[in-house]
């Protein structure tokens, strides 16, 4: 039997910007083996390839998200990639609300008026704490402002945004120091420039993920984070990668809303 595959290119209005990932629908009642979509992962190579299954009730899907390595509890850009693939192609109808059941629990997306997509996330909040031995010397910017740990990852704020661009961590090193269910985020104000508030970069190199492109789960941190430092509760935060990405960020009390634009870049059936 074959599967629809997309590629999306997600936190972008453009293609080839963004972060990319895979999304496979699957047919209703279907289980697939957990082992078998990691190989499927693995053959996309992409940070994240997400699995969508038809849920009981209109608009309700389960989704599953695996890297080529590990399957994760949580991911932004590929529920924002499959939101987009449920109304481009017909599945949900346009301007209809989407519901997902996650290892997170529920996640919802709705469309805005602008193209823009809405993701509704959990909340986790970093807390501050000593950074783990090696850590400084793995991401090699110095001493950090300020370091903290929330439900995934750690939380580090370096000088300003230069230090988050210029950032060459040791991965071999910084794969070692995390696992497979913790990565790190880097951050730093924004420099004064338009259009976003705050920087950030993402590593998990223990989840076969060097860095990220653009992590809409990383948000969920600092979302927090910014809205603490900033005084404000709606922000754009540019993760900094090669790609690059904008994230609109609204924390509200132990949600966040994610907002970001998404293009599809390739359709095809998966027949493995």
């Amino acid at each position: 039997m074959t599967q629809p595959l997309f590629q999306v290119d997600a936190f972008t209005a453009e293609p080839f910007a963004g972060n990319p990932a895979a999304v496979c629908l699957l047919e209703p009642g279907a289980e697939p083996d957990p082992a078998w979509m990691q190989r499927v992962a693995a053959e996309m190579n992409l940070s994240e390839t997400a699995f969508l299954r038809p849920g009981p009730e209109p608009g309700a899907y389960g989704l599953r998200w695996f890297t080529p390595t590990v399957e994760v509890e949580l991911c932004g850009h590929a529920t924002l990639a499959s939101a987009h693939v449920l109304w481009s192609e017909g599945r949900i109808g346009a301007g209809e609300p989407i519901r997902f059941a996650s290892a997170s629990g529920p996640l919802a997306a709705r469309p805005g008026p602008d193209g823009t997509i809405w993701l509704d996330f959990p909340a986790t909040p970093a807390e501050p704490v000593g950074p783990p031995s090696g850590l400084v010397e793995a991401l090699g910017a110095g001493a950090p402002r300020w370091v903290g740990r929330g439900r995934f990852d750690y939380l580090v704020e370096l000088e300003d945004e230069a230090a988050v661009r210029d950032l060459a961590p040791d991965l071999r090193l910084l794969g070692r120091l995390t696992s497979e269910s913790v990565g790190v985020i880097v951050t730093a104000a924004a420099a004064g420039r338009e259009g976003y508030d705050f920087v950030s970069r993402y590593f998990a190199p223990a989840a076969g993920i060097d860095e990220d492109p653009v992590t809409g789960s990383a948000h969920c941190a600092l979302g927090p984070f910014w809205a603490g430092r900033l005084g404000r509760d709606e922000l754009t935060g540019f993760q900094a990668s090669a790609r690059g990405g904008l994230v609109q960020v609204r924390p509200a009390g132990d949600r966040v809303h994610l907002g970001g634009r998404a293009v599809t870049v390739l359709r095809g059936q998966l027949v493995a």
